[in-house]
């Protein structure tokens, strides 16, 4: 990538429920953190912002997210007067697109510090499945197509596609996906479990985890099913949460002092791609991005000591670990209950806990896996930390498309210091 681009500094909040927490409140503290991670007293070098959510139009705010959630910053004095704020959504991806557009501006030499910001709360303590049909990102203009191609799907492999109340669409359609792997290439429910058990130990490591229990892979097998063969501790929860990011030019880190170039982490690849109506057997959108990615960063999946990647269920773990190159087409299954993604393993996956067990703050989700593999490659990681780890992938994916995501992002962090 030329004009590198650099995280300077990174913050996230705790994945928790807050229902006493404003979106400005969690706002706040994101970015607050972000700038002291950086060792910055003040944003005013600042060029402008990204900045995501997906479901504040559940809380009564349906426009202008970010400009809103920033004016106590600007009125504070905290963040620069007229510095524009880009409102990004993309789904799960938004976090991970925020970044993407602020690491494009410096980039582009428009900017040297830039800001990607992600905030989501999903909690209703008045009634909290009253959000769930929000979390629908299949296409509204013509159902009937997905409702199909779904149907198809799953007449093909012998399980009919029957959404209920209770969960959100998005479990259905990734049970779908689990259940096609596993006639294809002989998966099984054992080898998902086994990744949720992984990710639920890594989690009970994770100070800003939302769920902080391990978890044996029978434990996770014996857990209420929401959609066949998806049990409850295989899916993400819902949770509330923050994350923001600085990011910088390589002229603006060389004037920072020697302790913060130090830890800075260098984006060396970023790839996007977007989804469509795919045939069972052909790559993932995550694939596509991935490819990207890596030939920007020049780098191959063989170069990957640790990654982060979108286990809104389990059975991503093992799908994505094929998509990323980590392993063969098919192979994800053995590869996860072989531990090769266990922190020991080959390749650690998910060391935070994955989504499963640190929380699926949407929008605020890619930041989370930034962070994570920030302060894995500067070995800050605690009980969790993967030794030596200098290269790290991360993939995110947004939305719902037959039977891939509406819009991938797939980073590749090196270690600058």
């Amino acid at each position: 990538m030329t004009n590198a681009v650099y995280i300077l500094g990174i913050h996230t909040t705790p994945v928790r429920r807050w229902p006493e927490k404003s979106f400005k409140e969690l706002t706040r503290e994101a970015y607050l953190g972000a700038l002291a991670d950086a060792g910055l007293e003040s944003g005013r070098d600042i060029a402008g912002a990204w900045f995501g959510s997906v479901l504040m139009h559940y809380w009564g705010q349906a426009a202008l997210r970010g400009n809103i959630c920033f004016i106590p910053l600007v009125r504070d004095g905290l963040f620069p007067d007229r510095a524009p704020i880009v409102n990004v959504e993309g789904g799960c991806a938004t976090g991970s697109l925020a970044i993407a557009g602020a690491a494009k501006e410096i980039r582009a030499g428009d900017a040297d510090l830039t800001l990607a910001v992600g905030v989501e709360k999903l909690y209703d303590p008045a009634d909290p499945g009253r959000i769930l049909p929000h979390f629908d990102a299949n296409d509204a203009f013509d159902p009937q197509e997905w409702q199909d191609h779904y149907a198809a799907t799953g007449a093909a492999i012998g399980q009919p596609f029957a959404p209920a109340p209770g969960r959100t669409i998005n479990m259905d359609t990734y049970a779908m996906q689990a259940l096609l792997h596993m006639k294809r290439h002989g998966s099984t429910a054992e080898q998902i479990a086994a990744a949720a058990a992984k990710n639920h130990c890594n989690g009970a490591k994770n100070p800003r985890a939302q769920y902080r229990f391990a978890m044996t892979t029978d434990e996770v097998l014996a857990d209420r099913m929401v959609s066949a063969p998806l049990t409850r501790a295989m899916c993400a929860p819902i949770g509330d949460g923050a994350g923001a990011a600085l990011l910088c030019s390589e002229r603006y880190l060389r004037a920072q002092p020697t302790a913060v170039r130090a830890r800075a982490i260098r984006i060396a690849g970023l790839g996007l791609s977007g989804g469509k109506y795919r045939e069972p057997e052909e790559p993932s959108l995550t694939r596509h991005a991935a490819e990207i990615a890596y030939a920007r960063a020049g780098r191959t999946p063989r170069d990957i000591d640790l990654a982060e990647v979108h286990d809104a269920t389990a059975f991503c773990e093992l799908y994505q670990c094929e998509m990323m190159g980590f392993c063969g087409p098919g192979e994800g299954g053995d590869f996860v209950g072989a531990g090769e993604t266990a922190i020991g393993g080959s390749l650690p996956v998910n060391t935070s806990g994955g989504l499963v067990s640190k929380g699926h703050p949407i929008a605020a989700t890619g930041l989370s896996m930034a962070h994570e593999l920030a302060i894995q490659l500067r070995g800050e990681a605690g009980g969790r930390q993967v030794p030596d780890a200098a290269i790290a992938l991360q993939e995110n994916g947004g939305g719902v498309i037959g039977l891939e995501e509406a819009v991938a992002a797939v980073l590749v962090y090196e270690r600058a210091g």
